[in-house]
């Protein structure tokens, strides 16, 4: 008997059959919606839980909910959810915060290594017929740099300890933290954009944080100096970023997220020194099962008067 009806809103899994799974043992029946919030209002008026990922959740969708008790992201950020919409209509927002910790730690060190090694420059050029380092210098060495993180949780965490293990030197902007023993040094971000070879960005997109690097703070990086996102795309602004490239102010640039996405071919075709991915840093095939499982999972523990592992407060 269905106890509980769950509504996944946008279905961008190659299966969900573990969300299934899981949610049989509370008798709870998923019924996929088409991603759109008109087709998410027509299924899940009489909804009892979430499940999204992409889709915004405002406070409009969020009124037509009469019955729904939890919604589940399964990503980290929640910036595509009305957190105070959904505390004020009594339901709990939960995400998953540590699914793909090591997934983009790894994909943001692979983004830094390949830029600071010019590999995108040499594979071009030896494809093109060419040799010789020459129109690939300068080459710096890892070991004497200065590398600024944007935020300091899980991801950047497990960042800063690859590069501490080549030898680099670290600096953190993170107005969350206080100085301890255990931390690099905690500097202000004005501090951090000026001393940095390489900034490394894993913050949430907020109200204080969009457009954080614009034409003003990329004009205050170190000429030469690279930029790294692999957080939120409204965190750095597109335009500025290009014309800093093209203009040989920053000496490269690599993105996996964007504020509009997919990015228009034509705001990155042609740009200098610029490595862009498809929004991939979170994917591994174990890191989308985890995601699906630890989802899925909140669901369950809320449904059954449990508390969820990962609220989310607004």
């Amino acid at each position: 008997m269905t106890r509980f009806r769950v509504i996944v809103t946008d279905q961008v899994f190659p299966s969900i059959d573990l969300e299934r799974q899981i949610l049989a043992e509370i008798g709870a029946e998923i019924d996929v919606a088409d991603g759109t919030s008109a087709g998410v209002s027509r299924l899940a008026m009489d909804a009892d839980a979430l499940l999204t990922t992409y889709l915004p959740i405002g406070a409009d969708l969020i009124s037509e909910l009469t019955r729904c008790r939890v919604i589940a992201r399964y990503g980290i950020g929640v910036d595509n959810i009305d957190l105070r919409a959904a505390n004020e209509a009594g339901i709990v927002v939960t995400n998953v915060p540590n699914y793909c910790v090591e997934e983009v730690a790894v994909h943001a060190f692979a983004m830094i290594l390949s830029l600071l090694r010019r590999l995108p420059a040499a594979d071009a050029q030896v494809k093109a017929g060419g040799w010789g380092i020459d129109r690939l210098r300068p080459v710096p060495r890892l070991s004497e740099l200065t590398f600024g993180l944007v935020g300091y949780g899980r991801i950047a965490r497990r960042l800063a300890a690859g590069i501490d293990a080549f030898g680099g030197r670290l600096l953190v902007h993170d107005p969350f933290l206080v100085p301890a023993a255990d931390l690099p040094p905690l500097v202000t971000l004005d501090e951090l954009i000026h001393a940095s070879d390489v900034i490394s960005i894993h913050a949430p997109a907020t109200s204080e944080t969009r457009g954080l690097f614009d034409a003003g703070r990329m004009a205050s990086m170190k000429p030469g100096a690279l930029l790294v996102n692999t957080s939120r795309g409204p965190l750095v602004v597109l335009e500025d970023l290009a014309e800093a490239l093209r203009s040989g102010h920053l000496g490269g640039a690599a993105l996996d997220v964007f504020e509009r996405e997919p990015p228009a071919p034509e705001a990155i075709r042609d740009v200098p020194n610029l490595i862009v991915s498809p929004h991939m840093a979170y994917y591994s095939e174990p890191a989308l099962a985890e995601s699906q499982r630890k989802a899925a999972t909140q669901v369950v523990h809320v449904l059954s008067g449990r508390a969820p592992d990962y609220p989310v407060h607004a």
